[in-house]
């Protein structure tokens, strides 16, 4: 019995720890349908292959314990390659990359609507912030070091 009582401790303890070693990243589709049963703030995190600044955040501030921990119990995390060619249906709507078909990485609807500035060109990372309503609180369009990305989501 006590073996027993051992092994599932050991093993809720892993799950529990594995919790906290990367950030539970969905999709736009997987938000949907989350947000249909449980409503709460959203960071979403637009990147690209080729961006350098991209890949250092995702090996410092998103690997960062803090941040891993404060994402995964607050948020709903969506990750997306802005450069995605796949559509992207959500909340009713079918997103895809137009651009795709006339330029070699053409960036996709879905960060182009959520992630775009005008008159700027769009730049990666990008980081954003969002509440319950789905409002943006909070948008960067730079690469965030992992004190900033604290801040950022603490904010």
């Amino acid at each position: 019995m006590k073996k027993i009582l051992l092994l599932i401790l050991v093993v809720f303890s892993n799950s529990l720890l594995a919790q906290d070693r990367e950030i539970n990243w969905i999709g736009f589709e997987e938000l949907d349908d989350a947000l249909k049963t449980d409503v709460k703030p959203v960071v979403i995190y637009f990147y690209t292959d080729w961006c350098v600044y991209c890949k250092k955040m995702e090996r410092n501030a998103f690997k960062d314990r803090e941040v891993i921990s404060t994402i995964n119990k607050e948020y709903y995390a969506v990750k997306m390659d802005a450069e995605s060619t796949e559509n992207i249906s959500f909340e009713g709507r079918t997103f895809i990359n137009n651009q795709a078909r006339t330029k070699r990485n053409g960036i996709h609807e879905i960060p182009l609507l959520l992630a775009g500035r005008e008159n700027k060109s769009m730049s990666f990372p990008v980081v954003m912030v969002l509440d319950k309503e789905f409002r943006v609180k909070i948008k960067s369009h730079e690469y965030l070091t992992t004190d900033q990305m604290k801040t950022l989501i603490k904010g």
